[in-house]
């Protein structure tokens, strides 16, 4: 006989315990990162009227950009702790904000320490492989004339319209400080959130279509995981409402006031965007009871076919019942036409019935 485990085995992986554990696996006070392998430092120096960019071999050769007197922005793909406390200790990082760079798991914030202002939170991307949401934390560090940005990865950026934006002349980033450049950032990060929730919002209109065809297992640990993909979404997003927020609230000397209204922008596309994760899960609970009531009329379909047979097949059962009894005398039992008569009546009597359960609607 076969044992209910092994059952149990086989649908287990539809609903992939792992990255319920991924997702929940946050710990922000002992680190996990692992250092970077590869670390790629881009630098580029702007103004007005002209750009230069810089492939850094080693964190000490963004030292003399600090000097000009123009903006600099330096790009450090991969998190290694030599470079990243090097690089932050020339341009007058706190030690916390280290810390917070080198870290893993942190909530999206903004914070403003002697005399920078630091922000922290998520690239999303979506993998179509996995159907799953990645995020990749970044720290971007705003001082006088000069940006910081840390990537986790150098393979995946979201900041390539940001630098051919920079190569333009007469472009707004061109011509105004290095306030507006992280701004241009921050707002990109939170316009890329929508083409991970339309890739999101495709999988649920799929998965809706599934259902109402086939309502199965599998459709269910679609349910499941696409719930736990919204949790990822709402967790990285969330927190960056208040980090806007906090930047529109900021008195800070780094911002100009021009600048600040841009940041009006940004908090709008993010409240929409939370909107959005609030109405996809809204959508995932229908689908959920969509799901349920569908299993719910398939049994029903179910048993109503099987009550119906047994129903057809109770007059045979009597009438068997009846001309099996151990008596001496039975009406019918001696005669050549007996046998006849009671299949006929098997027959009949089902044929009415069916007749009556299709005048009351039944089927």
């Amino acid at each position: 006989m076969t044992s209910p485990a092994k059952y149990f085995n086989l649908i287990l992986p539809l609903f992939n315990p792992n990255r319920t554990k991924q997702i929940f696996d946050v710990n922000p006070i002992v680190p996990k990162r692992r250092e970077a392998t590869e670390v790629v430092i881009c630098a580029y120096d702007y103004n007005i009227e002209q750009i230069k960019e810089y492939a850094l071999k080693d964190a000490t050769e963004s030292f003399a950009l600090k000097e000009t007197n123009r903006n600099t922005w330096i790009n450090i793909d991969g998190i290694r702790k030599s470079e990243v406390e090097t690089i932050c200790r020339y341009y007058g990082v706190h030690y916390l904000l280290i810390e917070d760079i080198l870290s893993v798991g942190q909530r999206p914030k903004m914070d403003e320490v002697e005399g920078v202002i630091y922000c922290l939170l998520n690239m999303l991307y979506f993998n179509e492989q996995e159907g799953a949401v990645e995020s990749e934390q970044v720290s971007i560090i705003l001082g006088t004339n000069f940006v910081l940005s840390f990537q986790e990865n150098n393979q995946k950026d979201v900041f390539n319209p940001i630098r051919e934006r920079l190569r333009m002349a007469n472009t707004k980033l061109r011509q105004r400080d290095a306030d507006y450049l992280c701004y241009s950032m921050v707002d990109i990060i939170v316009d890329n959130y929508y083409t991970v929730l339309e890739k999101l919002g495709e999988k649920i209109e799929e998965l809706e279509e599934e259902i109402i065809k086939y309502s199965n297992a599998h459709s269910l640990a679609s349910i499941n995981r696409l719930r736990k993909e919204l949790i990822v979404l709402k967790r990285n997003m969330g927190p960056v409402r208040d980090l806007v927020n906090a930047f529109l609230r900021s008195e800070s000397e780094l911002l100009e006031e021009k600048t600040i209204k841009y940041f009006k922008d940004v908090y709008d596309h993010i409240v929409q965007a939370n909107d959005l994760v609030e109405n996809y899960r809204d959508m995932i609970m229908s689908l959920q009871d969509l799901y349920m009531s569908r299993v719910n009329l398939k049994l029903n379909e179910v048993m109503k076919v099987m009550a119906i047979v047994t129903c057809l097949l109770a007059p045979a059962a009597v009438i068997g019942g009846i001309f099996g009894m151990n008596f001496e005398v039975i009406p019918l039992t001696h005669q050549k036409t007996g046998f006849y008569i009671a299949v006929a009546l098997m027959l009949f009597i089902p044929l009415i019935m069916i007749w009556m359960f299709k005048k009351r609607g039944w089927f």
